[in-house]
């Protein structure tokens, strides 16, 4: 084929040749330059022991040292207050201490205090208001025109002094208000430098402290612990409805919450038996209440779900009842108490302390001359009644009642010692902190030292019962007493207490007494504990 750029050759050997061409030399010359390691990048050959040519890392930058800050001097003295009456404040300043190489410190130079002083006299000028008036008459917004100015709290920014035009409706503000200026009607917090600011619980505007649940300024709640349970009370089995305690709230308990969802009414009553709340069979009315150097809120709502609060700290001990009216489903309640203070258990929630209620609108029995307050004795309308104490001969219960009453016959003697106790449900060593006249009766505040006998629960003060006023057996405030007593506790289970007979064993303490009486111990079988 004539013209074909390939074409069959005639030697020896057949195959396909090119026609007119040569390779050319310097394709060679390149691959040998390849070989001598001047071609692209700078590998070399490993097996020499020689780096490889890769690009090696930037070295990291040291890092720059930065300049020390300057340190605070020592808070200077605190200002006078910055007014003489209402809302005030005083300023104390410290300096940076630094060289020229240092940064400034960190944090604020001032701090401010609230003063505590009394309100400003009925008819005074308010602070805010005072500052407006200062620019009554005087030229403003480059017009000749005057005005009157009052405060304007419609504003967005609190801390400026606003003021608007008697007349118009425009206000203009004047900068900032005077530090120690209150922020809004009614609010706590006070503008400094242009900020409202809050006032801690140390008094220090801006420091953000607060009262932790222990009352403790700035804590972390590591100073008391928390005590929240349930309480389910049963009715008893004759199915009365009358009181039941619940619980005691020792004295310094703090963060006091206690709700009920039933048609039932919480109670409360302070340790030496004045009721506070719903009391003696009557009902009171939700509010605010003064207890234990605390302020109480009781709530009671449509549906009878009651709940009452109280911040505390309590300054006394508080016992908390309720007076049932239906079967109890739960009472929840909740405190927080300082360590070492113990927590509330089985004990506080004891009968025997339990007062006597009367019944709704019957008026409260006539109070001996002497006593302090009345108290409740007579039963509920519609309840049976035990039949009354017998009085030993020659003081009769209207002559106690009278101021007629006989020489006491205190139990004694050996016989009578162990007959008593053997027939006691309480013995114990006891000092009579405190005697008031109930009715007919005498009430004694017990503290419990040493018990030597006890058929049911029996707590540190009890309230200690004698059917008569004449003050037998003789029993005086401060002085420690062996007393063996018997529970009483009516038909219809509305009383529930620690009796002691006024001819029953009431002998001074004294460690003779003590022998003797775990000589009695003997004689008769102990109780099974409670």
């Amino acid at each position: 084929m004539a013209g074909a750029g390939w074409r069959r050759g005639s030697g020896p050997r057949g195959g396909l040749h090119g026609v007119g061409h040569r390779w050319p030399w310097w394709p060679l010359l390149l691959l040998a330059w390849l070989s001598l390691g001047c071609g692209v990048g700078t590998a070399q050959n490993p097996a020499l022991g020689t780096r490889m040519g890769v690009p090696e890392p930037p070295a990291p930058a040291r890092p720059r040292r930065q300049p020390a800050q300057g340190t605070w001097g020592a808070w200077g003295p605190w200002s006078s207050c910055s007014s003489s009456c209402g809302d005030s404040v005083a300023l104390r300043t410290r300096r940076c201490l630094r060289s020229m190489e240092e940064e400034p410190c960190t944090g604020d130079p001032r701090q401010y205090r609230l003063c505590q002083l009394q309100e400003c006299p009925p008819g005074s000028v308010p602070f805010r208001a005072m500052q407006c008036s200062l620019y009554d008459n005087r030229p403003v917004l480059g017009t000749p025109a005057r005005y009157h100015w009052v405060p304007f709290h419609g504003a967005p920014n609190v801390c400026d002094l606003n003021c608007l035009a008697v007349g118009h409706n425009f206000y203009y503000a004047f900068g900032r208000v005077l530090d120690g200026t209150r922020c809004s009607p009614g609010s706590p917090d006070l503008c400094i430098s242009g900020r409202c600011l809050s006032v801690g619980c140390d008094g220090i505007l801006g420091s953000g402290r607060r009262p932790d649940a222990c009352g403790q300024c700035g804590g972390s709640h590591d100073a008391c612990h928390f005590v929240h349970r349930l309480f389910q009370g049963t009715d008893p089995s004759s199915g009365y409805f009358g009181y039941m305690n619940v619980t005691k709230i020792p004295a310094g308990a703090t963060h006091i919450k206690v709700t009920d969802k039933s048609r039932s009414y919480l109670a409360l009553m302070t340790s030496d038996g004045r009721y506070v709340l719903n009391g003696d069979w009557s009902i009171a009315w939700p509010g605010p209440y003064e207890a234990a150097g605390t302020r109480l809120r009781y709530a009671r709502a449509p549906d009878g779900t009651e709940s009452l609060e109280a911040p505390g700290p309590t300054a006394e001990d508080l016992h908390l009842m309720v007076l049932l009216q239906e079967p109890n489903p739960s009472i929840e309640y909740e405190f927080w108490l300082p360590h070492g203070h113990p927590q509330p258990g089985r004990g506080d929630t004891s009968p025997l302390r339990q007062p006597q209620p009367r019944g709704a609108g019957t008026p409260p029995p006539p109070e001996p001359p002497g006593t302090l307050a009345p108290a409740p004795l007579s039963q509920p309308k519609g309840f049976a009644t035990e039949p009354p104490w017998r009085s030993p001969p020659g003081r009769s219960g209207a002559g106690a009642a009278a101021g007629r009453c006989g020489r006491c016959r205190p139990a004694k003697g050996r016989s009578q010692r162990i007959q008593h106790f053997c027939q006691s449900d309480f013995v114990f060593q006891g000092r009579i902190l405190a005697r008031r006249l109930v009715g007919q009766e005498t009430r004694y505040e017990v503290e419990v030292k040493t018990p030597y006998r006890r058929r049911f629960p029996l707590v540190s003060r009890e309230y200690l019962w004698v059917p008569n006023t004449c003050g037998c057996p003789p029993l005086r405030e401060g002085h420690q007493y062996l007393l063996m007593a018997r529970r009483h506790v009516n038909h219809e289970h509305t009383l529930n207490r620690i009796l002691l007979q006024d001819d029953g064993y009431a002998r001074p303490w004294s460690p003779r007494e003590e022998r003797l009486v775990r000589e009695a111990a003997r004689h008769c079988p102990q109780p099974r504990p409670p």
